[in-house]
């Protein structure tokens, strides 16, 4: 799938780990959630970056004591009607300073890109039939932005 990082394509350096058979894999990881549970301390012990892939469902609490050595965190968005994705990417950056990649899977859309990234989200997996090159004008289409939010705190009567 193409990829996005930091509003631009980028090439995509992960190999993602389904199985207990992926782990024996060397490069940078990025491991299921059930997986992370069962094997992080074999996971935190190789050589290569490390991330692991949550979604709506899943607890941050085992995480957080592990968010410094974590790269890179998935966060799933199974369909448009499930929004978990965006608090948890919330969640994240603003209450558990998280500072690495936090990337979207699954369904990722031209119109939530800006949504996205308003949360603290700055890399995402856009289905190849749902890319383009045109998609990354989707970042600046919202010029004005009333709450505040991950890329600005600032609700608009304190914007000038």
């Amino acid at each position: 799938m193409p990829l996005i990082i930091d509003r631009q394509p980028a090439a995509d350096t992960w190999v993602r780990v389904d199985s207990e058979e992926g782990l024996k894999q060397s490069g940078d990881l990025l491991v299921d959630f059930a997986l992370w549970l069962e094997h992080a301390d074999q996971l935190k012990a190789r050589d290569g970056r490390l991330g692991v892939v949550i979604d709506g469902d899943s607890e941050l609490d085992p995480l957080l004591s592990d968010l410094d050595r974590l790269a890179l965190v998935a966060v799933a968005f199974p369909s448009f009607a499930d929004g978990r994705g965006f608090s948890l990417a919330r969640m994240l950056r603003q209450h558990h300073g998280f500072t690495g990649e936090i990337r979207a899977v699954g369904d990722v859309t031209w119109d939530r890109l800006r949504y996205m990234a308003r949360c603290g989200i700055n890399a995402y997996d856009v289905p190849a039939e749902r890319y383009s090159d045109d998609m990354l004008s989707a970042f600046d289409e919202i010029t004005v932005c009333y709450q505040g939010a991950e890329d600005d705190p600032r609700p608009i009567y304190r914007q000038s």
